[in-house]
Parts: structure tokens; sequence; C-alpha cells
């Protein structure tokens, strides 16, 4: 009974870590601060859907934040994904952010191509998400 489960865990693996999703569209809404009075930080999240025209799903990913490679979250049901990081307030200019989303295979792509002190701009994000963030009412001061 034992060996089943090792081996039914093997396949389901296996099996996740080929999914990949082939010509990925994505439809995503996004959040930033636009009052700065009370805040040190401002935040950016941004919530989408991937549909991929080969039907995979639950595609575990992982975004490319200002050169920090961190793994996005999704919903329970498997439907939604969402990230969000913060920027200080000096930093977080007005602006367009452009999110690189990458599948595992392209996760580990980019970590061998920057390990090795390569152009990270070699590797092709699955899918990249523009957040505009407007800015920020600071006061009247």
């Amino acid at each position: 009974m034992r060996s089943l489960a090792i081996i039914v865990a093997t396949l389901a693996l296996i099996s996740q870590a080929k999914a990949s999703c082939e010509n990925p569209k994505v439809q995503a809404s996004s959040y930033t601060s636009s009052d700065a009075q009370v805040l040190t930080h401002i935040p950016f999240i941004t919530e989408f859907t991937l549909t991929c025209s080969n039907g995979a799903s639950n595609i575990p990913l992982y975004a490319n934040v200002n050169g920090a490679l961190i793994p996005v979250q999704q919903t329970p049901d498997g439907k939604k994904y969402q990230v969000g990081w913060t920027e200080e307030l000096k930093k977080a200019k007005s602006g367009d952010y452009g999110v690189n989303f990458y599948d595992e295979a392209g996760y580990s792509s980019l970590k061998r191509v920057v390990e090795r002190g390569d152009d990270a701009a070699s590797v092709k994000p699955l899918v990249t998400i523009v957040i505009t963030h407007r800015g920020a009412y600071n006061g009247p001061w």
C-alpha cells in the first residue's frame, strides 16, 4: 500500500512538472495606493486569471519583482493568481511597472542564467503584466 502511494505521488509530481501553458492569455486587475499621507510604503497588487490554449491549469508561477523571484499565490480553487509587494514611498515613482511571470521551466532557466551571471533578459517570460502607478498624494506639505 505504501509503495502505491509513493508511485501515485511520483506520477503526480511528474505530470505537474510537465504541465506547461501554451499561448497564455491573462486578464489582470491591479491596485496601488494613491494616498500616502500615513504610509511609509506603497503597496502594489495584481490579481489575474491565466488561460492556456492547451487547457493546462493550476500552473505554479513565479514573479520577477525588482530582480527577486517570488512565488505567486493561487486562490484555493486555482482560478486566480495574485502577487503583491511594497516599495518605499521615496522609490515608488509614478509610471508603469512591468512584472514578468515564469512557469517552473522558466523559473529554473532564469535561476541558472542569473547564477552564471548572464543576462536575465535572455529568458522569455510566460507573460508580462504592467501595473500603472499614478503616484500618491502626500498631503498639503
